[in-house]
């Protein structure tokens, strides 16, 4: 789906085309989206609604907290292979002061789930005790973090045991040479055993996350497939989206949610999954072998997404809200508007005063990808200054 009024994008492979809602905008009474800038102060919200509600009618009840922006591996589509000036410790959001935010996003916003990010949150040294007081705070909220898996055999138990309702783990590849050339690191067998002991630690449904790269995993599609379905994996694949550190991103050169369903279906049998999708961003489908010789539905094997952020873009449903490491709101992953939060925290601001803030910046979200149309790769798209470990997914 998408939430641009311009016509929508061609139809797939399965008949269908991306929708286009045609969402109005709401405009505040004398008041408009601010300025590109870092760390602006959008102006306030209209009415007394305490959600994160938006100028496009979306209600922000998904809250993305990115714990820190260091990450032990250099995915070609994430990071140069150098690695980037990370954040000093004293910028980075304390322990208590994500529990505040939970605290206000949860009691007065409304929201309803909560995703650890990263960076790679496993690097982070008070994990534990930060998702024991979340869920200390919160007894029933769904805690989940997303993780490459390199050192989760060693905190597995520990994040179970404090909390954490599941995982998703990055991994573009079963195959270890693969698995190198995408991170320039050689922990292949460290994820595979994080991955296992994290299946053992009940932190389950495990996710896989995987992006496909012409010429360097995309022909291993089907393989990740067949060895998520065979251990109850629920493996989504990613477009690689431009939130790469070098810039090097080109919407002719990555490989396509149809790309994706051509290459899965030289081996399954793959149908739109009847669920409803709820604000998803995976669109999900049913797997099964492929039919016999006597044209009979094969075995259901189990499901697989696909995140279509650029070809099929789901805007108009977005229902996420995103706090980076050092405290600074994206109302939309490919937003240039920051609002700082930190400063708040750290001047005796009260919960009213925070959650009014976030609700300005949220009010203040862009139609889709960072403009007012769908378009990543368009001529007027500009790419965000940080790369997908600065910002959190």
């Amino acid at each position: 789906m998408t939430c641009s009024t311009t016509p929508s994008t061609p139809a797939s492979g399965d008949g269908r085309s991306a929708v286009s809602l045609g969402l109005p905008a709401v405009p505040a009474p004398g008041t408009s989206a601010p300025e590109a800038t870092t760390g602006a102060i959008p102006p306030p919200a209209p009415g007394d609604d305490p959600r994160l509600v938006d100028r496009f009618g979306r209600v922000a009840t998904d809250l993305r907290i990115s714990l820190i922006d260091k990450c032990n591996l250099r995915c070609t589509y994430c990071m140069p292979a150098d690695g980037l000036a990370w954040l000093p410790a004293e910028r980075l959001l304390t322990g208590g002061e994500i529990r505040r935010l939970v605290r206000i996003a949860v009691d007065t916003h409304g929201v309803r789930e909560l995703r650890l990010t990263g960076g790679e949150p496993l690097v982070r040294k008070d994990l534990v005790e930060i998702i024991a007081g979340v869920r200390a705070d919160h007894p029933d909220l769904p805690i989940s973090m997303t993780t490459n898996g390199v050192g989760l055999a060693a905190k597995a138990s520990a994040l179970a045991a404090a909390g954490l309702s599941r995982i998703n783990v990055s991994l573009d590849t079963i195959h270890a040479e693969s698995f190198a050339k995408l991170t320039r690191r050689n922990f292949f067998h460290k994820v595979l055993e994080g991955i296992e002991a994290a299946d053992e630690a009940g932190l389950r449904p495990i996710k896989i996350n995987a992006v496909l790269l012409r010429g360097v995993n995309d022909t291993e599609a089907a393989d990740l497939l067949a060895w998520s379905l065979q251990r109850g994996f629920e493996l989504r694949f990613i477009e690689q989206m431009p939130l790469d550190a070098d810039h090097g991103w080109t919407r002719t050169n990555m490989v396509t949610a149809e790309d994706t369903r051509t290459l899965l279906r030289a081996h399954y049998d793959l149908a739109v999954s009847p669920d409803a999708r709820d604000g998803a961003p995976a669109e999900r489908y049913v797997v099964r072998a492929l039919a016999g010789a006597d044209g009979a539905p094969g075995e259901v094997l189990g499901t697989v997404g696909i995140i279509a952020s650029v070809t099929e873009p789901f805007c108009a449903d977005c229902r996420r809200t995103r706090i980076t490491a050092e405290g600074r709101i994206m109302s939309c992953l490919f937003s240039r508007e920051e609002t700082d939060l930190t400063a708040l925290l750290r001047s005796g601001a009260s919960d009213a005063q925070i959650a009014d803030r976030w609700r300005a910046a949220m009010w203040a979200k862009p139609r889709a990808h960072g403009m007012d149309h769908t378009g990543l790769g368009e001529k007027d798209f500009v790419q965000p200054d940080r790369s997908m470990s600065a910002i959190g997914g």
